[in-house]
C-alpha cells in the first residue's frame, strides 16, 4: 500500500504543478454527477511537494465516494485566496483566516480541521545569530510567506506590533521560500509553522532554529463550496473522519494524527482578532485572476 500510494503521487507532482482548473466550480454552478472536484490546497509549499503530500488523500476519497476528486494548488497565495473567492475549488484545504473570509463571502462551510491540534506560528532564525525573542527583531528584515498567511504572518506581525516592535516584513510567497531566505541570511527571521517546518528538506532546516512560537489558535479547515450536493459533502466528511493508519500512509504524509468534525463557530477564535483587509492584504474577486479563467 504504501508504495503504490508514494508511486501514484510521484506520478501526479508534474501532473498538478501546473494546477490549472480547467474543471474548477464557478460560483452558483452545481456538480454535475460525472464531473471531477477539484481539492484545493493552499499554497504552503512547492506545488510537486504539495501533490506528494495530499494527492494519496484524494486518491482515497475518489475509490470511497466513487467519483473523481483531484488535487489543486495555485502559484502563491493571492491567487489561491482568488480562486477561493470565485468558488473554483469544490473541497478546500486553507488557514484559519481564509476560512472566516470565505465562508462569509463565498458560502465555504467547513466539514473537518486536524485532530487534536491547534495551529501556532513560528519564528525561525539562522543558527549562526541565535534570538531569544520577539525584542531582538526591532528593526530586522523578516519574510513571511504572504500577508494573509494565518500562522506564519499574521500572528506574529500582530504579536511584533502589539509589543511596539518596528520590521521591514518581506513576502516571499511559500513558507519555504521564507526558510531558504532566512538559510541563506537574506532575512533576519522569518514566520512559518510547525508542519511545513517538520517537513522542511534537512539541508535547510539544519541551519535554522525555531525561536519563538505565538499563541494557538483552531488550525486550517477543510471546507466545501456551497455548490456541492449536500449528500456528497457528507460523504466528503465522513470518509475524512473514517481515515485511520491502517489506510496507508495517508495521514503520515500529512503529518496528522486524523481529521475531527469541523463546525464553522470553531473559528471564532480567529474572529475575536477583528482583522482587516488593510492589516491582511487578503484579495478579492477582483484583485487577482484566479488560474481557472
Amino acid at each position: 500500500m504504501k508504495r503504490m500510494l508514494l508511486a501514484a503521487a510521484a506520478i501526479a507532482a508534474p501532473l498538478f504543478a501546473g494546477a490549472v482548473l480547467g474543471s474548477g466550480l464557478g460560483a452558483g454552478t452545481a456538480v454535475a454527477a460525472d464531473q471531477a472536484i477539484l481539492f484545493g490546497v493552499v499554497p504552503q509549499q512547492s506545488a510537486s511537494r504539495l501533490a506528494r503530500v495530499w494527492v494519496p488523500l484524494t486518491q482515497y476519497l475518489s475509490g470511497q465516494l466513487g467519483r473523481p476528486i483531484e488535487f489543486a494548488t495555485a502559484k502563491d497565495i493571492p491567487t489561491f485566496e482568488a480562486c477561493l473567492a470565485k468558488g473554483a475549488y469544490g473541497i478546500a484545504y486553507m488557514n484559519p483566516y481564509h476560512y472566516v473570509v470565505f465562508h462569509q463571502e463565498s458560502g465555504y462551510e467547513a466539514i473537518a480541521r486536524q485532530k487534536d491540534k491547534k495551529l501556532q506560528g513560528l519564528m525561525v532564525t539562522r543558527k549562526d545569530r541565535p534570538k531569544t525573542g520577539l525584542k531582538d527583531l526591532q528593526g530586522a528584515k523578516i519574510a513571511f510567506p504572504s500577508p494573509a498567511a494565518f500562522g506564519a504572518s499574521i500572528i506574529p506581525r500582530a504579536e511584533l506590533r502589539k509589543l511596539g516592535i518596528d520590521f521591514a516584513p518581506d513576502y516571499v510567497k511559500s513558507h519555504d521560500s521564507v526558510y531558504r531566505a532566512v538559510a541563506l541570511g537574506l532575512h533576519d527571521a522569518g514566520g512559518g509553522v510547525r508542519r511545513t517546518w517538520d517537513t522542511l528538506a534537512p539541508e535547510i532546516r539544519d541551519q535554522l532554529e525555531v525561536f519563538y512560537e505565538t499563541a494557538p489558535y483552531t488550525p486550517h479547515a477543510i471546507a466545501v463550496a456551497p455548490t456541492l450536493d449536500p449528500a456528497l459533502r457528507d460523504a466528503v466528511q465522513a470518509a475524512l473522519l473514517a481515515l485511520t493508519a491502517e489506510d496507508g500512509d495517508i495521514l503520515e504524509n500529512l503529518g496528522i494524527l486524523g481529521f475531527e468534525n469541523g463546525k464553522n463557530a470553531d473559528w471564532d477564535d480567529v474572529r475575536t482578532l477583528n482583522l482587516d483587509r488593510d492589516q491582511t492584504q487578503i484579495v478579492d474577486e477582483t484583485g487577482n485572476q484566479c488560474h481557472s479563467g
